[in-house]
């Protein structure tokens, strides 16, 4: 069974004439009748009791016409849909973060909304790890995070800009004059961390001497409270330098160890179809000044 045979059939059954019908098609009358003949023969059933004059619709034909109607009519509505997805007048998009991004991404939300307003977005803050994991299931379309130190296989990353892990702390505190600060200077505060599982913690531990003395006095896996708490005491955390980016009262201090980059990146699966909406907001990201600003310290 075709569609173009149903969408035939219902129009001989909206005229009640064969001639009348393959007019309206803009066909021959004969090749209409043959496809409504291989319909019959097809579903093993007579749909027309035809004469010389006219045709009325049988009482299977009668059952047949509203299921007719309504693939043809979900058949339309599913191609002006995706229509309306290319032109970005519809649909939805998915996006993971981890905490550290949150920063970059409100200039771009607001821009992406303003510009495709029927596009609904769905954002996701997680540990990297986890966010992979929903990727994987395809219940995001992209992530945004820093480059991984294991690649999973699977995944494509395309680098967005570079940065840094610093130590993070109040604009009195006395290592917010400094322009970078060693490991071994970090024993000497309190620290409050992120969790362990958080990118940011992880590249830190990954560049932690094992006989370190750290006095980690607290850690937490939410990021804007952590900062909360930086700003209202001598505290010291550390996280990627641009964290903290439109964020007052507080200042970054790089760490004077080696390889210290990050790579922020759009993480997408390969070999599958990617949303029209899912490029336009990594192109939009991509122009924003936030994303800018951080292209431009590296050169």
């Amino acid at each position: 069974m075709e569609l173009r045979q149903l969408r035939y059939f219902a129009k001989a059954a909206e005229t009640l004439n064969f001639s009348d019908a393959a007019k309206a098609m803009n066909m021959a009358q004969s090749s209409l009748s043959q496809q409504i003949r291989q319909l019959e023969e097809e579903l093993d059933v007579q749909l027309f009791i035809r004469n010389s004059h006219s045709i009325r619709l049988t009482e299977a034909g009668e059952e047949m016409l509203p299921f007719a109607l309504r693939t043809i009519h979900d058949a339309e509505t599913c191609a002006d849909r995706i229509h309306d997805l290319k032109k970005l007048s519809a649909g939805s998009l998915n996006i993971g973060v981890t905490y550290s991004f949150s920063p970059i991404l409100t200039e771009t939300v607001i821009a992406f909304l303003k510009i495709y307003p029927h596009i609904k977005l769905n954002i996701i803050y997680k540990p990297m790890n986890e966010l992979m994991e929903l990727l994987a299931k395809r219940e995001l379309d992209f992530v945004l995070a820093f480059k991984p130190s294991r690649q999973p296989v699977d995944v494509e990353s395309h680098t967005l800009f570079q940065n840094r892990l610093a130590a993070v702390v109040s604009t009195s505190h006395p290592l917010a004059a400094r322009e970078k600060v060693s490991m071994a200077e970090l024993e000497k505060y309190d620290l409050a961390l992120p969790s362990k599982g958080l990118q940011a913690r992880n590249a830190f531990d990954s560049i932690a001497h094992s006989d370190s003395h750290f006095h980690i006095r607290i850690e937490l896996n939410e990021v804007n409270i952590l900062l909360k708490m930086i700003r209202q005491t001598h505290f010291v955390t550390v996280l990627a330098e641009d964290s903290i980016y439109n964020e007052h009262d507080v200042r970054a201090v790089p760490l004077d160890v080696p390889d210290n980059e990050m790579t922020g990146c759009v993480h997408i699966l390969k070999d599958t179809y990617h949303k029209h909406s899912m490029k336009e907001f990594v192109r939009l990201l991509s122009e924003s000044l936030a994303v800018k600003q951080r292209q431009n310290s590296w050169i």
